[in-house]
């Protein structure tokens, strides 16, 4: 059964992820469900334990979370066999007590966890339930979700499942709709553009005056959406921590700690660049990625019309959708897959780089509607360094699945929510 996301009167999404939650509360104490805040965590948490009989408590109430502060033993100690804990990391006293707890009865399914920050960013958080809690990430809505039909995009890709043949169509001006819009859920289901970017830049703001803040004690904290912004301006892009460090009066150590802060609450990713003995001259620079292409449309000031105008822009733009659409698929796989980017000192490069089970892929991204040869030189070089290679795609703006080689296909971007 798939659990939905109520996104207004009349649109259900499927959640995708909601399997593995079921498998994994049968044989874990403690499931972590983490994401960044409004992207569906409490909606999907208590659809998973209101059908198994948990007890819902959240510490975005005051009350319950100073009653947690306060007595955090005592707490723990008065819950229910089944809990449901919501945005749990506002109380990281609780964690010493729920090991107690846990490993005092060491029962399956103990509890739900809800988090809006990255709890692997905080060892002694992390540390404290190592070996008794899984975690699992819960993003914004996918293009697929949105479709409600599950991909086999992932399967198709490490088995070089790709043949020749007509595919989807075009999109054209129609994909810029999709970037803007970006993917959580109440942005989603506002009507027009300019009342989802509203939702986006408040969202942006009450993220850093509210998490942020729970977080760390910075001195500088109007300057966090300046930072942001200048990095939804850099998405897609090789990590410059002194660019980014230019219009502010703020060291650069003190930016590159700002930027792990934006991490923890899921508004940046930092993708890293893959290695190899085999390969020399390689670029060891991690690329900088927002968390959700609405988002940063919002903080640039970008419609539908301007995106499209800037052809650069869209490419990055695009670049950074594809990334965040495989990582949400690859959420929903019971084999991690390790996500990298490739380039090298001569600009020979690989958006993605996907390696899963001993097998590597690559995925290069095109805003265009038309591949030529030399748009998989990257893939090429790839290709015949490694020996593991399984695909390389091309995915553009088309509507036709081409083979170019041995293990190379040009794929429409359609195929990333559209089955066979």
């Amino acid at each position: 059964m798939l659990s939905l996301v109520i996104m207004s009167d009349e649109a259900l999404y499927p959640r995708f992820l909601q399997p593995r939650i079921v498998e994994a509360l049968a044989d874990s104490p403690v499931v972590l469900i983490h994401g960044p805040r409004q992207s569906g965590k409490t909606t999907l948490a208590r659809l998973v334990g209101d059908e198994a009989g948990y007890t819902y408590f959240t510490f975005d109430d005051d009350v319950q979370r100073a009653a947690a502060q306060a007595d955090p033993v005592g707490f723990v100690a008065d819950l229910p066999e089944r809990a449901v804990l919501d945005e749990v990391q506002r109380v990281p006293e609780l964690f010493t007590s729920l090991k107690s707890v846990v490993d005092a009865q060491r029962k399956p399914g103990r509890f739900i966890l809800t988090g809006s920050a990255n709890v692997l960013l905080v060892p002694r958080l992390a540390d404290s339930l190592a070996g008794r809690i899984e975690i699992l990430r819960l993003h914004s809505l996918s293009q697929a979700e949105m479709v409600r039909q599950r991909p086999d995009f992932l399967d198709c890709l490490f088995a070089a499942r790709f043949k020749n043949k007509p595919f989807g169509h075009r999109l054209g001006k129609a994909l810029t709709a999709r970037l803007v819009s970006g993917g959580f859920p109440p942005a989603v289901a506002r009507a027009s553009h300019h009342r989802q970017a509203a939702w986006y830049r408040d969202y942006g703001d009450t993220l850093i005056q509210r998490d942020i803040r729970d977080l760390s004690r910075i001195a500088a904290l109007d300057a966090l959406p300046h930072l942001l912004a200048a990095a939804a301006g850099q998405t897609a892009c090789l990590l410059n921590v002194s660019k980014l460090a230019g219009p502010f009066q703020i060291s650069r150590q003190t930016i590159r700690e700002y930027l792990t802060l934006l991490s923890r609450i899921f508004l940046l990713d930092e993708l890293p660049p893959w290695h190899s003995n085999r390969l020399k001259r390689l670029v060891k620079t991690s690329k900088l990625h927002l968390g959700d292409t609405g988002l940063a449309c919002a903080l640039l000031g970008l419609n539908g019309d301007s995106v499209w105008a800037d052809r650069l822009l869209l490419g990055r733009l695009l670049e950074t959708f594809v990334y965040q659409e495989l990582r949400r698929h690859a959420s929903w796989r019971e084999e991690a897959i390790i996500f990298s980017h490739f380039r090298d000192k001569d600009q020979v490069e690989v958006d993605l780089v996907l390696e899963s089970g001993g097998r590597l892929a690559g995925v290069e991204v095109k805003a265009a509607a038309t591949v030529t040869h030399k748009d998989f030189k990257g893939l090429r070089k790839l290709k015949d360094a490694v020996p593991h290679f399984v695909a390389g795609i091309v995915l553009y703006d088309g509507d036709t699945m081409a083979r170019f080689g041995d293990r190379l296909y040009a794929v429409p971007l359609t195929r990333l929510w559209e089955n066979d």
